[in-house]
Formats: structure tokens, sequence, C-alpha cells
């Protein structure tokens, strides 16, 4: 079973956060820093509600914040690009009869929007969202419950993600992981390199190799483009 993640991974999207974080934050006189990209990163909306309330200070609730946030994002999941090579992997692991599912921190609402504007629905049985499950992707849990609701053992799962902390959460539960490389957390990849099973820069390194248990035959990619600026 391929259990994919959605933004950064299947879709080219992690700059929408980025745009909507400067905005809400400059809309209040804050500024974008490290400190507060990372304390939201990666998570779900709730806990990244919170932790921006406290982080900022600020009077509105954590309802509040996720509307402002819903209104910033409105419609640009449906102007989002597929990253390289993810179509034809989709193709050749339907051809190969792999069974495929969607593992994501997004909000539902974006998640199909984003599906159905790249026609991507018909690949994938089913979409597990952490935002429902109020569970990170760091936590084994949420790998488990998203094996056990597809009827799989965590064994016979590979999750392929562009967060180290999501994929330590899927190895510990005893899944294989695949690191998918974004220019958003670039400089993740030396640890990614290390800890995953495997690592891409894009799918295109898996095309017509079948066993992604093993290391892709890549190079190391003292070339690749910086990270995207904060």
């Amino acid at each position: 079973m391929f259990l994919f993640d959605l933004d950064g991974v299947l879709i080219d999207s992690n700059g929408i956060w980025k745009d909507v974080d400067r905005t809400f934050l400059a809309r209040r006189g804050i500024p974008y820093s490290r400190a507060y990209y990372e304390g939201v990163a990666h998570t779900i909306f709730p806990l990244a509600a919170e932790f921006t309330k406290q982080f900022c200070g600020l009077d509105e609730s954590c309802e509040e914040i996720m509307a402002e946030w819903m209104e910033l994002a409105q419609g640009l999941y449906s102007t989002v690009s597929l990253k390289s090579g993810v179509r034809a992997y989709l193709d050749q692991c339907r051809t190969e009869g792999r069974r495929m599912a969607i593992v994501t921190s997004s909000v539902p609402e974006h998640c199909h929007e984003a599906l159905r504007h790249l026609q991507l629905e018909s690949y994938f049985e089913r979409i597990v969202f952490a935002h429902e499950l109020r569970l990170e992707k760091q936590s084994p849990e949420l790998w488990r419950m998203a094996a056990d609701s597809l009827g799989v053992r965590p064994r016979d799962c590979t999750a392929f993600d562009d967060s180290v902390a999501s994929c330590r959460g899927a190895r510990a539960a005893g899944m294989r992981v695949v690191g998918v490389y974004d220019r958003y957390f670039a400089d993740n990849e030396t640890e990614m390199r290390a800890f995953c099973d495997a690592y891409i820069r894009d799918f295109t390194e898996l095309l017509n190799r079948p066993d992604t248990s093993a290391t892709p035959d890549s190079s190391y990619r003292a070339n690749a483009p910086e990270q995207e600026g904060l």
C-alpha cells in the first residue's frame, strides 16, 4: 500500500502557506520569522492556530484565526500544479496494481479542491485527514490508524512525505518511508537522505523502478536549487 502526502509531495502548494502566513502576520504588524515558520509548518490547522494565538499573543479565537487563513487561501488550491513526474508515477502504480491512498495534514476542503482541479481522485482509495483525527503526522498512531482504515498492516505500507517528522512517525509505525524533496524544506535534505529508505528529487526517478524500497539511482544534488527563503 502506497500512502502519499499531498502538499509538497503530489502538488506544489507549500508556497501558498508561506504567502498566507506572511499576509496574516503583516496585518498585525508581526514579522514572519523562522521561529514562527517552524511552529506552523507540517502541522494540522487547529494546532497551528493554537500555536499562532500563543506565539503572537492574539486576542482572536483559534476559530477566527483558522477562518482568516481559509479566507486568505480561498480558491488557491484550484490553481496548484502537480510536482514533476507525479501523474506518470501514479499511472505506473495503477498499471502495476498498487493500492494507493492519501494521508495529509491539509484541510479537507483544500485537498478535495486540488484533487478535482488536477483530476486525481480516481487514483486513491481513501483520503486520511490528520485534521479530522486531530493527530499530527509525526504521531505513529496516525499512521497505524491510516493503515487500519485501509485494512492493511503498517509493515505492508510505504509512506511518501516531504517532512522529516512525518517520515519518523511513519517509520515508528512500522512503515517504509520515501522522502520527497520540496524546495521549501530543502535544508532537511541531508537528514532525510540519512533516515529514509529512499529519497527522491521528484517522481521521475521512480518511473520504471517498481521496487521503491530500494534507493533510486540519483546522485547527491549538490547543485539543487536553494531552499525558498523565508
